[in-house]
């Protein structure tokens, strides 16, 4: 018997190579390339245009906004930019045991009722679905159920049925019989979303993927794959702990970085519809290096406990570690408060950690973080009821960040009493029970703490 050719795929772009070499050719990632077993196309792309294409005009297109599917959860709905789209393909991906199909089955249970939703499970038996359903104390008696893994035997189900909302948990577990390779694989995983996907653009039926996550926490498969959705979700949170939050990363039908907040009950995810209080809730009273910022995520302010841990270093080289937080901000910070405060942290360990398994990237953190390391550094609680938010420059200013006006009225209506925040966003109108107070270096805010 012939040995079957072999080709080296990459992992991240789905690019192919004759022989294996350390960085792929096509989007020079390192150490991507695996070899498969070159795949006999046959008919995997037949049928791609089986309603032709016509030439229109863009203004005589009907663009009328199509009606929403509400998921019966608002966190979900939230995320989603309002509810599922009809001809819309989302990817839900996350770490094992996080949620996922639980978060899909509450709501398809919930979406049955009015809709014909269909969930396809390659992972687990129907048995196992019921017995989660039984769990959750869900009673999906129109949610139909088909436990297949073929993609071709699942497309002719969704002929025949033509469900308005159908699940496929997961997008790893599916095959083509076009292909050789195993399920999983870079081409099969491609594959079969772009059936799916083209399924989906085709009838109207909302597609929502269930994606597996690699070690470093990036969803398993090519790139590709993020391109063809028109909508990305991620899990996040610790499994360790009851909160999970969902996030959007892409978004053809709303804003991206929103965020949806979730609570693990024995009933399964339960939104949670006041997130600042849940993070705020085990903050205590009079502690050094702790400081209150206003986060922004996507439409929603939410306000977030920076902790920051400064201690002398026992070691030649400090540490400086960051938990949800930017890490390469925190050595940059730390130089602007030297160079521009006075403030030396050079022989110091300096720990910052965002309370709750929030991870904050944008860089309105950035005030929160120095006032929470002078605070350690100088064994001194900041006022109870403060916030702060703004960005730091390399010069020592303190820039102004988006939607100001809104973190300020989210603080207040926690029984916030002070803000320190950049003089750009200082607001036109008083904000009843708030003292603002508006710097524009990072020194003006040191001072501002000692007088106050």
């Amino acid at each position: 018997m012939a040995k079957p050719k072999t080709v080296h795929t990459c992992t991240e772009c789905g690019g192919q190579a004759i022989k294996w070499q350390g960085q792929c050719p096509h989007c020079l990632a390192w150490n991507t390339l695996v070899e498969t077993v070159a795949e006999s196309r046959g008919e995997g792309l037949q049928g791609i245009a089986e309603e032709g294409s016509s030439l229109l005009e863009l203004g005589a297109v009907d663009a009328a906004e199509a009606p929403r599917y509400g998921t019966g959860s608002a966190e979900l709905d939230r995320v989603l930019g309002g509810g599922l789209v009809r001809g819309g393909v989302a990817l839900l991906g996350g770490d094992p045991g996080i949620g996922k199909s639980t978060l899909l089955l509450q709501a398809l249970a919930t979406m049955g009722e009015t809709l014909a939703c269909l969930y396809v499970s390659g992972e687990e038996s129907a048995q196992q679905v019921a017995l989660r359903a039984r769990r959750l104390g869900l009673d999906p008696k129109r949610l139909k159920l088909l436990t297949e893994i073929q993609v071709e035997r699942i497309l002719a189900v969704l002929e025949a049925e033509r469900p308005q909302v159908a699940v496929m948990d997961s997008i790893q577990t599916l095959y083509s019989s076009a292909l050789q390779s195993a399920p999983g694989s870079v081409a099969q995983v491609r594959e079969c979303a772009a059936l799916l996907t083209r399924y989906a653009k085709r009838s109207g039926c909302v597609v929502v993927m269930v994606g597996h996550v690699t070690k470093e926490g990036a969803l398993a498969g090519p790139r590709v794959l993020e391109h063809m959705v028109d909508t990305v979700l991620y899990f996040e949170g610790d499994t360790h702990s009851s909160f999970r939050m969902v996030r959007a990363f892409k978004n053809r039908f709303g804003a991206v970085n929103e965020l949806g907040v979730f609570a693990m009950t024995d009933r399964g995810l339960k939104g949670v519809s006041n997130p600042s209080a849940l993070f705020l809730s085990g903050r205590g009273a009079g502690v050094p290096g702790s400081c209150v910022m206003v986060a922004q995520e996507g439409t929603r302010p939410v306000l977030v406990e920076i902790q920051a841990l400064v201690d002398a270093a026992h070691a030649p080289n400090p540490r400086r570690l960051c938990v949800g937080l930017d890490a390469s901000r925190l050595a940059l910070l730390l130089a602007v408060l030297h160079r521009h405060a006075g403030v030396a942290c050079f022989d110091q360990d300096v720990f910052v950690n965002a309370v709750g398994g929030m991870k904050i990237l944008e860089p309105a953190a950035d005030l929160a973080v120095l006032l929470a390391v002078v605070s350690s550094l100088r064994n001194r609680a900041l006022p109870e009821k403060l916030v702060a938010f703004g960005e730091v420059g390399l010069a020592g200013e303190i820039r102004p960040v988006q939607r100001g006006q809104e973190r300020l009225k989210e603080a207040a209506k926690l029984g916030f009493q002070r803000a320190l925040i950049p003089a750009g966003n200082r607001p036109k109108q008083n904000i009843s029970g708030m003292e603002v107070t508006a710097v524009e270096r990072v020194d003006e805010a040191l001072a501002a703490l000692r007088e106050g």
